[in-house]
């Protein structure tokens, strides 16, 4: 299936051309037909999938080909609402790049920097308004912003926006939608409070489900190392010894944690920069920019940070921290294999993450190989001489094979490119105890 049976306008052809995209991806191919109907939708798609297309592409379409008589300035036509900065300036870029042949505008405001040049982008009005929640509602108690002639409205990441506590501020944002119009309602996740949300808002929905809920995309080859936690930081440095990783995207759990990653990366001479909530919108948008250009290797970020960052060609995302959240560990990991392309998820798991990893594990339905499966994640040999402590009971027999040593390339228990010279030993089953 191509584009062109979708349906599709030519300046939409045209755009994907210039785009490089040449077949739709299964959300696309489902959503698109059903959007362009004016139907109400309700989509389930892991993050990744094409799903920004899924929805910008008929929006675009829409509002393309049933003009309005224009008086002043343009209405407010679609509303997007999505629950971070960088999700909702992913969406806009989106929205430009699928719309440069029409004259469309769109517009995208977010709260952390200074409502000025977004009210006065207001006043000139848009067809497309990208928006998160906080900032969207303070502008509209201002009465900088009209939805009265919203015709179509999309939810955006609904199980993030329940995880933020931005449920309330969604329904308060529903409230004062016009009752007549199409919605669009995607979710990575469907809970119990997601689907009741839903409800509230689709009206005899047609529902799309590329990917079971919680599962990881196919393409996406994952490892886990079992390592103490003192050691963490000595394993990522050989991880990244590896030249072939051009960039990854390091994953933390806290602010804190991801400022000292970057230290210690930078102490090794590996450019890395932080994105969290305490740094600033212009900060956070130049490191992701300089990651996206390769100036940064490695970019550590927090989860709620990390949303919105869409990368063309990521191969390597790395958990240095698990999440003590399993859908979490979705997102994360998602960052890497998109759009069909493949990738590599590495986790380091210390002992109190083990419960964690469980967790994923069941959610998913995946087994997580540990690192010593090298065909799955060629990495850096690491040598140690020092002992390892005894693994947990449960993981005695993943213990012993792994006394064996990390298998190389040809699978044989010796490491790849050595020329038939003994390896050395390589420890790297739980725990793991570096060599200092």
């Amino acid at each position: 299936m191509n584009f062109e049976s979708l349906g599709l306008i030519e300046p939409l052809l045209k755009a994907l051309h210039q785009e490089g995209y040449e077949n739709p991806t299964p959300i696309q191919q489902q959503a698109i037909p059903i959007v362009l109907q004016g139907t109400d939708l309700l989509g389930c798609a892991q993050t990744g999938t094409g799903k920004t297309a899924a929805f910008a592409l008929p929006v675009i379409q829409q509002l393309h080909t049933r003009p309005i008589d224009q008086k002043g300035k343009r209405p407010i036509r679609a509303l997007i609402l999505t629950p971070t900065r960088e999700l909702a300036i992913q969406i806009e870029e989106s929205f430009k790049a699928y719309g440069r042949h029409t004259p469309l505008k769109y517009l995208v405001i977010f709260g952390g920097v200074g409502q000025f040049p977004q009210t006065q982008a207001l006043r000139s009005g848009t067809d497309v308004l990208i928006a998160t929640p906080g900032r969207l509602i303070d502008l509209m108690n201002q009465g900088f912003i009209d939805l009265r002639s919203l015709e179509i409205f999309i939810l955006d990441e609904a199980d993030r926006m329940l995880d933020m506590g931005f449920i309330h501020d969604v329904k308060r944002v529903i409230a004062k939608l016009p009752a007549k119009r199409q919605s669009l309602f995607f979710s990575a996740t469907m809970p119990p409070e997601i689907q009741r949300l839903s409800a509230t808002i689709l009206t005899n929905p047609r529902k799309v489900e590329v990917a079971p809920p919680a599962t990881t995309a196919e393409k996406i080859a994952q490892c886990i190392y079992y390592v103490n936690r003192a050691d963490k930081k000595q394993l990522l440095m050989h991880v990244l010894s590896d030249s072939t990783i051009e960039r990854a995207l390091v994953f933390t759990r806290t602010k804190h944690g991801a400022n000292k990653v970057v230290k210690d990366l930078l102490k090794e001479s590996i450019t890395a920069e932080a994105i969290h909530g305490n740094k600033s919108q212009n900060a956070r948008q130049l490191a992701l920019k300089n990651f996206k250009n390769k100036t940064t290797r490695v970019l550590v970020a927090t989860d709620i940070a990390a949303r919105g960052i869409d990368v063309d060609d990521l191969t390597h995302v790395i958990n240095y921290e698990i999440p003590n959240v399993p859908e979490t560990y979705v997102h994360r990991i998602g960052r890497t294999g998109r759009a069909g392309a493949s990738g590599i998820a590495i986790s380091f798991c210390e002992a109190e993450e083990i419960a964690y990893v469980k967790d994923i594990q069941k959610l998913t339905g995946v087994m997580i190989p540990e690192g010593e499966d090298r065909g799955r994640a060629p990495l850096p040999d690491f040598d140690t001489t020092k002992s390892i402590p005894a693994a947990p009971a449960s993981r005695q027999n993943n213990q012993r094979s792994a006394q064996r040593g990390p298998r190389g390339n040809g699978g044989n228990g010796t490491s790849g490119g050595n020329g038939g010279n003994k390896p050395k030993k390589k420890n790297w089953r739980p725990f793991f105890k570096s060599n200092k």
